[in-house]
Formats: structure tokens, C-alpha cells, sequence
């Protein structure tokens, strides 16, 4: 086997410090990003609220490949209500057709998609989970009355914010907190969520088992928050102990190279 040049060491060196790097500083890259994963969604609102709907508006368009935005599960700021779900849910806000209907945005998303002229639209003709209710509910951003929703559905920012609370306590404890068990992480994690969830999908065509029903706000937040929890207490140790054996195997390297580490 050729050694290594000169310039191909150096380059070995650096690749291998910067995987070191890496690999001790994990928790706190992975932290940043979902810090700033969970602050944008609360962004776009704000910058919608005070005017600045071309920066909102790239923000809702990055985060569009991963949720549906539907507005009706999404939560709202700066408006008359934190969520407006629809009324199948039972909830004691007031449902979604009914502000809908009054705005003039959401009228015209609407009428857009289903035909039917924006000043003819009605609480009613939002009733039916249509295509073009869904369509325009991911399109509808808000508006002064309503308030502007953050770009990412209840369940999915109460997910992630649960995943960077996960981190921000493993922090603490990483040293002694052993992965959740697999039938733990089932239970809490996995079960309330696909329950939920698929039992709100199968109300709805093309299956109709049932009649549909729409998750209450609160339900997608508790459900995010223990998936998102105890997908942290599963993944994080995994991910520490595998950090640890890439930073043993490296520093050994750099240490039988004479390199200072």
C-alpha cells in the first residue's frame, strides 16, 4: 500500500477533525436545527401581522413539502382564536366555516377550486371535505379577523417542540437515561398518535367506515407531544452511544498518527 502524500495526510487530517467535531458537538447541532425548525412557524405569522408577506410568504412555501397547512389544524396567531377547527370536531370555539365564509381571501381561494362565485360561498358549501376546501385551506394564510397560521399543523409543531424540549432534557441527562423500550415507545409514542389519527383518516372518503370526525385541538397536542418525547428518549441515546464509538475509533486514529487532539 503507497503511504499517503503529504497534502493527501493533510486532507485526511482535517476530514478526520471534522468528523470529531462532529461527533462531540451532535446534541448541540441537532438542538439548533430543531430550534430553528420550531421558530419559523412562529415567524411567518409574525411577519404576515406587520406586513412582511414576501419573507412569510418563502417561509410557508419552504415548509409546504412537509405538512398540509390546512387551516382548520393549524394553530393561528394574532387573531380571534388560536385554532379554528371545523365544526364536525364539537369543539366550543366557533367553527372554521364560519369565519371562513366571511373572509374575503379564503372565499376566493375557494371559489378558485370549486367554482362557485367568492361572494356566493357559504358556511354550508365548506361543510363537505371537498378537494376544494382542502386546497384552499392550504392556501389560506389568514387574515386580520382570523389572525395567520403558523406553517406547520397543530400535531406537527407540537411534534418537533416536543422533540427540541426532548433534547434540551437529554442534555442533562445523557450520561445516565437508557432508550425507552420498544414496547414503551409503542404505547406512548406510536399508539395515541395512530389511533388518533387514523381513525380521523378513515372517517373520511374514499373509506367512510364511520362518520368523519376531526381531532380536537388538544388531542393533536397531547398525541404530538408524547410521540415527539418519546421518539427524543428513543433516538437520542442510540445516537449518543453511537457518537461515542466514532469519537473513540477517531481520536485513537489521530492519537497513533501523532496528532494533536
Amino acid at each position: 500500500m503507497t503511504e499517503k502524500t503529504p497534502s493527501g495526510r493533510r486532507a485526511a487530517v482535517r476530514l478526520n477533525r471534522m468528523v470529531l467535531r462532529l461527533a462531540r458537538n451532535w446534541l448541540r447541532i441537532v438542538t439548533f436545527i430543531l430550534a430553528i425548525y420550531v421558530t419559523l412557524p412562529v415567524a411567518a405569522p409574525t411577519l404576515m401581522n406587520i406586513g412582511l408577506g414576501g419573507p412569510a410568504s418563502l417561509i410557508y412555501t419552504v415548509y409546504s413539502p412537509f405538512c398540509h397547512q390546512f387551516a382548520f389544524r393549524s394553530f393561528f396567531l394574532y387573531g380571534s382564536q388560536p385554532a379554528y377547527p371545523r365544526a364536525v370536531s364539537g369543539t366550543n370555539l366557533v367553527p372554521f366555516e364560519t369565519y371562513a365564509a366571511r373572509s374575503p381571501d379564503f372565499r376566493a381561494a375557494f371559489s378558485y377550486y370549486s367554482g362557485i362565485p367568492a361572494e356566493q360561498v357559504t358556511p354550508a358549501d365548506l361543510l363537505a371535505f371537498s378537494p376544494a376546501l382542502q386546497f384552499a385551506a392550504r392556501d389560506f394564510r389568514g387574515d386580520s379577523v382570523m389572525g395567520y397560521k403558523m406553517t406547520l399543523c397543530e400535531r406537527d409543531i407540537t411534534i418537533y417542540a416536543a422533540l427540541l424540549v426532548g433534547a434540551l432534557i437529554f442534555a442533562k441527562v445523557r450520561t445516565r437515561l437508557r432508550p425507552i423500550p420498544l414496547w414503551l415507545y409503542v404505547i406512548l409514542g406510536l399508539a395515541p398518535i395512530g389511533l388518533d389519527g387514523l381513525s380521523q383518516m378513515l372517517g373520511y372518503p374514499p373509506f367512510n367506515f364511520w362518520p368523519p370526525r376531526e381531532t380536537l385541538p388538544a388531542f393533536r397536542v397531547v398525541t404530538g407531544a408524547l410521540f415527539g418525547l418519546a421518539s427524543a428518549w428513543l433516538a437520542f441515546p442510540y445516537m449518543e452511544a453511537s457518537m461515542l464509538e466514532i469519537r473513540a475509533e477517531i481520536e485513537h486514529k489521530l492519537q497513533q498518527a501523532g496528532v494533536n487532539i
